[in-house]
């Protein structure tokens, strides 16, 4: 806007130096100012749309994507608060340690007593034993084959191979958990029955076994997949430097790749683990609705997720202790997953600051 006030003051001053032309000192401050308004304003004409179109875009695009956490955030919060309002309403019924502590869940039998307290029979201890069962035997399978399967794809099969194991691996991922289920019940059950008895054993038909081995077949695709991308995201140069100082592949996998992508190998079991303690119809169709306390993995149990889900489709009236304690056990397994997702991720952490 400067500028050609300035180029009309020098202009001026020349003419006056030389005594050509003598311009009013007034005349050239107001040319100076008309030119400079009127380039300001060619000027404003020719950016101002565009600019007017980006900041806007760069302002519906920030509230776009903060509505979206917004929603994420309320909708989490909804869900927490939904959950506590009834357990809260639950535990003034049933005492809060014996629910916790208790070794027998009952509620058919569950009586009130003269202080208006329920007894306690919504013990929840079988149900988190039979879950954390369910979940190990799930995990003992998933988490070997699949990181070996991984480290198979990445590190030595050929690419002729992967293009045939990689859309395989998928395909059992696709298939529907009742089909699993189904599979659990009518094929693994008996089997295992068979093998037990031939070995002196007895073994219910419905058993923990049965739903943790094919649980464990069900999440391998979800193992193998992240450990297989995050193996083969480790830097090249870390395979051909350890191959280079004369280690063998086995050594390089062992001591170089693996340590390098440990925390994403542990983030994909911890993910494993969430997908298997939230399993609902192999327990259902395999291991029974028997809410045992027991160690033997070849007896029926049950977990939180099917007794959450007996409790909510049930006849009984949604006051009824039976109804909230599905609350009072859905907020108790939303700390525990709370505290596990906490301490994944400060054990991750840890890793990737040693490694990193």
């Amino acid at each position: 806007m400067f500028m050609p006030a300035i180029a009309i003051s020098a202009a001026g001053s020349i003419l006056d130096l030389f005594d050509l032309f003598e311009v009013p000192w007034t005349m050239l401050a107001a040319s100076g100012l008309f030119l400079g308004a009127g380039s300001m304003w060619l000027a404003l004409a020719a950016i101002k749309p565009a600019m007017r179109v980006r900041v806007v875009l760069e302002k519906t695009i920030t509230r776009v994507l903060l509505l979206a956490s917004l929603i994420s955030i309320l909708t989490t919060i909804g869900i927490v608060l939904s959950i506590v309002f009834e357990a809260v309403h639950f535990f003034r019924i049933v005492d809060f340690w014996d629910f916790l502590t208790g070794r027998e869940w009952n509620p058919d039998a569950a009586t009130v007593g003269p202080d208006g307290k329920v007894q306690p029979l919504f013990g929840s201890v079988p149900l988190f034993a039979g879950t954390f069962m369910i979940t190990a035997i799930a995990m003992c399978v998933a988490i070997p084959v699949g990181l070996f399967s991984a480290i198979c794809m990445s590190e030595y099969a050929s690419l002729a191979t992967r293009r045939v194991a990689k859309p395989a691996l998928e395909i059992l991922a696709g298939i529907p958990t009742v089909v699993y289920g189904f599979f659990a019940a009518i094929t693994v059950s008996p089997f295992i029955v068979r093998m037990a008895e031939a070995v002196g054993l007895q073994a219910d038909f419905t058993n923990a076994l049965s739903p943790g081995l094919v649980m464990g077949i069900m999440i391998i695709p979800l193992v193998s997949s992240l450990s297989d991308d995050v193996i083969s995201s480790v830097p090249q140069s870390l395979r051909e430097g350890s191959l280079a100082l004369g280690a063998y592949r086995s050594e390089t996998i062992k001591r170089v790749i693996l340590p390098a992508a440990l925390p994403g190998i542990v983030s994909a079991c911890l993910l494993a683990v969430s997908r298997a303690v939230g399993e609902t119809m192999i327990v259902v169709m395999a291991a029974g609705l028997q809410p045992n306390l027991t160690w033997n993995p070849l007896v029926g149990m049950t977990t939180v997720n099917v007794r959450i889900v007996d409790a909510l489709t049930g006849d009984q009236s949604f006051d009824s202790p039976e109804t909230l304690a599905a609350f009072g056990l859905g907020l108790v397994l939303l700390v525990l997953t709370l505290g596990l997702n906490i301490i994944s991720l400060t054990v991750i952490r840890k890793f990737r600051q040693r490694y990193e």
